[in-house]
């Protein structure tokens, strides 16, 4: 039983992929995708507009990349509690480990990952330890 929706950003910047990953986002049971946006402005905008609990994230977006959206997560004391999720078609070792180093909780590679996405969503919306309705950052 869900304590509360999951919030989630999707932070994508191809509109076929972000079609797929909310079709695939939105049949999870107690998930409320928010926002899909295609860029680093778009996002750090959606984070502030209203309470988020998971990005999901491209590492390559239309504008800057989501490398500078982990970045600002992990700048902001009051968004510590945000789940960042990297899924990139660059699963490269050193994007792996740039990306956990800027905080991201998990990175899943488009080709071979997609279809766990579902899955780890509800995984996270089940977890006991996370807070319910998160409130917006300025």
């Amino acid at each position: 039983m869900y304590a509360s929706s999951l919030n989630v950003l999707l932070v994508e910047d191809s509109q076929l992929l972000a079609d797929r990953l909310r079709e695939s986002i939105l049949m999870v049971p107690g998930i409320d995708l928010v926002a899909t946006v295609d860029s680093e402005a778009a996002a750090l905008r959606a984070l502030n507009a209203r309470p988020i609990d998971v990005v999901v994230v491209d590492l390559h977006l239309q504008g800057g990349t989501g490398f500078g959206v982990l970045r600002a997560l992990g700048a902001d004391q009051g968004r510590r509690g945000i789940v960042p999720i990297v899924l990139t078609n660059h699963d490269l070792g050193e994007y792996r480990r740039a990306a956990m180093a800027l905080g991201a909780r998990h990175f899943l590679d488009k080709l071979r990952d997609f279809d766990l996405l579902p899955q780890l969503l509800e995984q996270i919306a089940l977890e006991p330890s996370r807070p319910c309705g998160r409130s917006a950052v300025s």
